[in-house]
């Protein structure tokens, strides 16, 4: 495979992407910093086919995106294949409103062909091709300039394996018929709307205790405003209010800004300063949530009681037996919340549909409805039907 040297001009980025546009697939990763800012600052992109890769310095002088962008998000004829993608699709949403299309991810499809959750990087190497990756580099400032050899060649081995790894991936999920389960998958990961960032609904990953239509209503306003002053900075959200102060002065509403210097996590100068006259502002124009905007009510277990637990419990371990036997991660059947709402009597489930129902849910339901239990045979728990059991004794008997 030819290694390219660091690019860093629009041309030489154009001429790369000309070429791997006539690829099948590229491998993708991405090397970027969050850790104080509110947007990730893009440092370095790596991409690759099976006989080239290269990687391509963002930061550099007068070097236009362009070329690369254009190939992840307006090229349908080439597949973009990412490992644990998530944070590199929302750095290309960010930068162009569009997510890459189509999308591939190694660590979403290692579910459909294996019990692992959310295999790492590293082990993916390790598993597929028997190397170590060296950890080295991860850690390392990318902003940095000039970066060093070491940096680039870890970097660059991020997509160099990866573009071996993926067709041995794609044999396989081939070979066990596998490829549709990770359609809907692959398509979540590609939706634009899992990457925007609505500052109006900011306020649902802060934890409230209550329902008090008021104190959502501040704590809305307050998410809102926050997600504006740390966007306007460009810091981490985190640097101008933690979660749980926000969610304090929420429920406990200072009556004039002098009293903020006794809300715990702020500092004194809140007291008096322009930061603190905007936070009053937004909390005298605050209204209570709508009966529309009012968050569900947080389930308190199975409507069906102790008796329902147990089932849900039953159900956990029938979804143990099916992974091992079939050789699939569990997360991609089904949750443990789906089970508990299954087990309370819920029908209306992804588990219930689909290419999921045909190898999972059906004996879920049956074990709910009484027509599955279990049974140990040769040493190994397994589950059997109520209409096999019955035969299993009754020949038991007729031998006797």
């Amino acid at each position: 495979m030819k290694i390219h040297d660091l690019i860093t001009t629009t041309d030489a980025l154009a001429a790369l992407c000309e070429r791997l546009a006539k690829s099948d697939f590229v491998t993708v990763d991405t090397e970027f910093m969050r850790e104080n800012t509110y947007w990730p600052e893009l440092c370095l992109v790596q991409i690759a086919n099976e006989e080239e890769a290269a990687a391509i310095d963002p930061l550099a002088d007068g070097i236009d995106l362009t070329p690369l962008l254009d190939l992840m998000c307006d090229n349908e004829d080439v597949l973009k294949v990412f490992h644990a993608g998530g944070q590199d699709v929302e750095i290309i949403y960010n930068l162009t409103g569009k997510t890459p299309h189509p999308i591939f991810d190694t660590q979403i499809a290692m579910m459909a062909i294996s019990q692992s959750e959310q295999i790492g990087y590293a082990n993916l190497v390790e598993a597929w091709l028997g190397i170590t990756v060296d950890k080295g580099a991860r850690f390392t400032d990318w902003s940095r300039r000039p970066l060093t050899a070491r940096q680039i060649e870890y970097a660059i081995g991020d997509v160099t394996h990866l573009s071996k790894i993926f067709p041995k991936i794609l044999k396989k999920l081939m070979k066990t018929g596998r490829g549709e389960w990770l359609d809907a998958e692959m398509e979540k990961l590609a939706d634009p709307a899992n990457y925007r960032n609505d500052a109006g609904e900011a306020w649902r990953r802060i934890r409230q205790a209550g329902r008090n239509p008021a104190v959502l209503g501040r704590l809305k306003a307050l998410a809102a405003w926050r997600e504006g002053e740390a966007q306007h900075k460009n810091i981490p959200r985190g640097r101008i209010m933690r979660d749980e102060t926000l969610a304090d002065i929420a429920s406990h509403p200072p009556k004039q800004q002098a009293d903020l210097v006794k809300v715990r996590g702020l500092s004194n100068a809140w007291k008096d300063n322009d930061i603190g006259k905007r936070l009053m502002k937004v909390l005298e124009k605050a209204e209570p949530l709508t009966a529309d905007e009012m968050p569900d009510k947080p389930k308190r277990g199975a409507p069906l009681g102790k008796e329902g637990a147990l089932v849900a419990d039953l159900l956990k371990l029938l979804l143990k037996i099916r992974t091992r036997e079939i050789d699939v991660a569990a997360r991609l059947l089904t949750r443990s919340d789906e089970m508990e709402a299954l087990a309370a009597g819920v029908r209306k489930l992804p588990v219930l549909q689909g290419w999921r129902y045909e190898v999972f849910g059906r004996d879920a339901l049956e074990l709910v409805e009484g027509k599955l239990a279990f049974a140990v045979k040769g040493g190994k728990l397994n589950m059997t039907h109520i209409d096999d059991v019955a035969d299993d004794m009754a020949e038991a008997e007729a031998a006797e």
